[in-house]
């Protein structure tokens, strides 16, 4: 069955897609079908941001539909610094991978270097009926004033975050390395709550 990612970022695509293609489940985006809708991202938290873009493309589309949003919040920043929900919309510019790299480099240079962070994500099925939900974070980890070479195309921060138990760029990571961090999520997780929440709603 067909099933939409209300996203253009191709690195969420691409990290879902072939797992899900293998349980029958063709995981489509909104550039195959041509459409883009600019969705008001109005939500307190990354939940009610998922749900925001799942419901605006299902009404779109009628395709059941998956939403996701990530918040970033960084230890040591004034409130009003946080990234919270809008990670990537500075001062109402939305910023390129490049340019958050930029952003966030100086940001933490101008806080003394090195940061403590923490990713929250949410997770939103949407079919019309009701939704589904699912959160998860991903926290225990720094971000630094001195980028990587390496880019990873739709997470640019994670060329300058720092996982501590290897003291690997995010970058660099190997499977292996993401395995040292006990609490970090497991993306078979993420893939079951897909899978789980299609056959319900279907």
């Amino acid at each position: 069955m067909k099933v939409l990612f209300a996203t253009t970022n191709p690195a969420k695509i691409k990290k879902y897609a072939a797992k899900l293609a293998k349980k029958n489940i063709d995981l489509i985006t909104i550039n195959d079908l041509g459409i883009n809708l600019n969705v008001d991202e109005t939500g307190k938290n990354a939940i009610e941001n998922a749900y925001i873009k799942a419901k605006a493309y299902y009404d779109k589309t009628g395709i059941t539909t998956i939403g996701m949003d990530n918040n970033l919040y960084i230890e040591g920043l004034p409130e009003e610094k946080q990234p919270g929900t809008h990670v990537r919309r500075i001062n109402g510019k939305q910023l390129t991978d490049d340019e958050m790299i930029e952003y966030y480099t100086n940001l933490v240079k101008n806080y003394g270097g090195k940061l403590k962070a923490k990713w929250i994500y949410g997770m939103v099925v949407y079919n019309g009926r009701e939704k589904k939900e699912y959160s998860w974070s991903k926290g225990n980890f720094y971000l630094v004033d001195t980028p990587s070479s390496k880019r990873n195309p739709g997470y640019p921060l994670d060329s300058i975050s720092i996982m501590p138990q290897c003291n690997k760029y995010f970058v660099d990571l190997t499977k292996e390395d993401k395995n040292l961090d006990k609490n970090n999520y497991k993306e078979d997780d993420v893939i079951k709550f897909i899978i789980d929440s299609v056959g319900e709603n279907n």
